[in-house]
């Protein structure tokens, strides 16, 4: 898998956890370096580890499934993607009462935001993609982006709100229908 395609899959998966980072630094009041370091390495371990256990998962199912793993890893792209569109569309939902800096919600949005990461994972694994670069990939642009965003979000969150996650689902199901027309023309 080219470099560039695997920083598309890290931006993507990234933007999740962009965004909670965001509501974050909107609710500090006080932004501490500290604090966004530790809101960033959560988010971006758990980016970097939850692909490493899909890619387990779908190795011991590769066997079974490899006449359909293209049709899978779209699907999968696909319905993540769609699904991150459509969070992004809620209304009435009020985000601001998160506490990022709480150890207990910092790690269930790490795992939350990180389910993403171990679908693609699996998928990773299906088409037979070493797992080690990506992962390592996704962790390392899940932290960066996290820390800015915190950042950003203390002072200007205003101006991304849901728009963030839109394109963070366009960007994985743009992939996953790569990876099927990819696979379809190869076998034409």
């Amino acid at each position: 898998m080219s470099i560039v395609l695997t920083l598309f899959i890290a931006l993507g998966l990234a933007l999740d956890a962009c965004a909670v980072s965001v509501v974050g630094g909107l609710r500090a009041e006080h932004l501490k370096i500290g604090n966004a370091l530790k809101i960033a390495i959560f988010f971006g371990l758990f980016q970097a580890v939850m692909p490493v256990i899909g890619w387990l998962i779908g190795f011991s199912l590769r066997e079974f499934i490899s006449r359909v793993d293209h049709w899978i890893a779209f699907g999968l792209l696909a319905v993540i993607g769609c699904k991150m569109i459509l969070e992004s569309m809620r209304r009435g939902v009020d985000k601001t009462e998160v506490d990022l800096l709480n150890l207990h919600v910092l790690l269930i949005l790490s795992v939350a935001t990180s389910i993403d990461a171990l679908v693609v994972g699996t998928s990773l694994s299906l088409l037979r993609i070493p797992i080690v670069i990506p992962a390592i990939v996704i962790g390392i642009v899940t932290f960066l982006l996290s820390f800015l965003a915190v950042s950003v979000g203390n002072r200007a969150g205003q101006l991304f709100g849901n728009k963030i996650k839109i394109i963070g689902g366009l960007i994985l199901i743009g992939i996953g229908t790569k990876i099927l027309i990819e696979h379809l023309a190869h076998n034409i």
